[in-house]
């Protein structure tokens, strides 16, 4: 069940994956690189969206991020880091996230991450898990998705963002709402 499924938007991409998973799965990685760091099409309640309304980071010149991507920044560090190593450079033990965000697009990138993948394949098996019933990963996943992107494009250096939007009303009744009070 996609319990974590918040606001139209994430309904329609929820649906996409839901219906053609099989497809994204065995497609991951085919997307169109992104050379240059992505600039943010539109903002609403300072989160912000590319031309084609996936989540994008919003960095400014002075290096403030905005509220999700600084999320991301804690999320990914608390959740994911263990096996895709500090800041999305990979692990013996899993694969470089800011590589695979060169490739990966993002409907691709939530279904791998709900639904798990397995790679067996030269004496080497490794396994991501299903994180879809983890609320401290899917009611995030934007913003997690927003760090490492901000990260694979080279918007965002391998340390803590030191200046951050502050959280808007939105991020906290969204994270009510998904997390329960």
């Amino acid at each position: 069940m996609l319990f974590w499924i918040l606001g139209s938007r994430r309904l329609a991409v929820a649906t996409v994956v839901a219906v053609s998973l099989a497809a994204a799965l065995s497609t991951a990685g085919t997307g169109v690189a992104r050379a240059d760091p992505v600039k943010a099409a539109s903002s609403e309640d300072g989160k912000y969206a590319d031309a084609d309304g996936n989540p994008v980071y919003n960095v400014a010149p002075d290096g403030k991020v905005d509220w999700y991507t600084f999320s991301g920044y804690r999320r990914y560090h608390s959740e994911c880091h263990v096996c895709h190593g500090p800041d999305g450079m990979g692990s013996t033990y899993a694969p470089p996230l800011v590589e695979s965000l060169k490739r990966l697009k993002y409907e691709d990138f939530v279904a791998t991450v709900a639904q798990g993948r397995k790679n067996v394949g030269g004496g080497n098996e490794k396994v991501m898990p299903a994180l879809g019933e983890n609320r401290n990963v899917m009611c995030y996943i934007d913003d997690i998705y927003v760090y490492l992107r901000a990260r694979s494009d080279g918007a965002l250096a391998r340390v803590r963002p030191e200046k951050h939007d502050d959280k808007p009303k939105t991020a906290k009744d969204n994270e009510t709402a998904c997390m329960g009070s």
